[in-house]
């Protein structure tokens, strides 16, 4: 994981049967929930996610060469 100023990258290791959309849409919940647990000025504002995401496959790239990536994308 690496967190940016206006995004967030996840590599995940998840079930070919699971739905992207599934897994954002638990991943934007569960973050949404503690973070306005964390941050109650948050509660404020209508939702914290735009409903906006990019999914990609690895493929047949290393996982350490998409870690790698991730890492790197620091600003």
């Amino acid at each position: 994981m690496e967190i940016m100023p206006d995004h967030v990258h996840l590599f995940l290791n998840v079930r070919v049967i699971d739905a992207p959309a599934d897994i954002m849409r638990k991943i934007k919940g569960r973050a949404s929930h503690h973070l306005r647990q964390e941050f109650p000025e948050l509660l404020k504002i209508p939702t914290l996610w735009t409903p906006s995401y990019f999914v990609s496959t690895a493929g047949n790239v290393a996982t350490e060469t998409v870690k790698n990536y991730i890492a790197n994308q620091r600003s």
